[in-house]
């Protein structure tokens, strides 16, 4: 079970890199031709995608794009600008194993409704609810000085960003999200996560309480199947000898009563 707490690496890409400037290219014309697909392996090969760690800021020119396919890259963030194509309906980087997080942005893709999203790699996920890492004194920066705030997307600088994660359902998935925050009011009006989850926007690291997951819920659910046979175990024998007592009857003349009484023994 994998629970470590690492930290978020910042300037993930090369951006001088030749899959870099094709990606950007690509990127124009998927723009400048509205088309309504955006599948960057398809564009630039297996070998030239390999080397994306990010997706550039001009996604934010993808308004008729509808569809997302990021199937088994190797991208270790979304930039925010993604919450601008308006018109995404699916966003697919399943099996994308580097990407823990995503942009509180991404909620704003109001159109979105489906999501294939390897969620056992996610920050808090239910199956082994890994740690996220902790924000304070370790800022998660985007590309460039400045950025707005997620919900009211106000310029800011680093200095004056409050950063917090906070997990929500998004298309057909449920996702950790950074949010990053101008005020008080910004944070209370972050969406509320579903039931399960962290309840709060909160800074992550190692003292952060989660929900147990999947394995320790099966766990307690098979003590406490052990524990209720084991309490039974008594009440059903002695309904056994009284039964018998009842019919005057020999129990260890019945082999079918015998065999029911060596399997309670065990």
């Amino acid at each position: 079970m994998n629970k470590r707490i690492s930290k978020i690496p910042n300037d993930v890409q090369d951006r001088n890199s030749v899959a870099w400037k094709k990606l950007c290219e690509y990127v124009d014309d998927v723009a400048e031709k509205g088309t309504d697909e955006f599948v960057p392996r398809e564009a630039l090969g297996n070998e030239l995608f390999a080397q994306i760690f990010t997706l550039p800021e001009s996604i934010s020119k993808l308004k008729k794009v509808t569809k997302i396919g990021l199937y088994g890259s190797n991208l270790k963030r979304i930039p925010p600008e993604i919450g601008e194509m308006e018109s995404l309906e699916y966003f697919d980087p399943y099996t994308s194993y580097d990407l823990n997080w995503f942009p509180y942005e991404i909620t704003k893709c109001k159109k979105l409704k489906d999501s294939r999203i390897s969620t056992r790699a996610l920050y808090g996920n239910y199956k082994n609810r890994m740690g996220f890492p902790k924000l304070d004194h370790n800022p998660v920066r985007y590309f460039g000085e400045n950025l707005k705030c997620s919900v009211c997307e106000k310029e800011l600088d680093y200095e004056l960003t409050n950063q917090m994660w906070i997990t929500a359902n998004v298309g057909t998935d449920t996702i950790p999200m950074l949010a990053n925050l101008c005020s008080e009011k910004c944070k209370e009006n972050l969406i509320k996560p579903p039931k399960d989850y962290v309840q709060i926007p909160h800074k992550g690291g190692a003292d952060l309480v989660q929900p147990l997951d999947e394995d320790e819920l099966w766990e307690i659910e098979m003590a406490e199947r052990e524990k209720a046979e084991k309490e039974n175990k008594p009440e059903s024998e002695e309904k056994i000898k009284t039964e018998s007592k009842n019919t005057k009857l020999d129990i260890s003349k019945l082999p079918i009563l015998k065999l029911v009484r060596k399997i309670w023994e065990k």
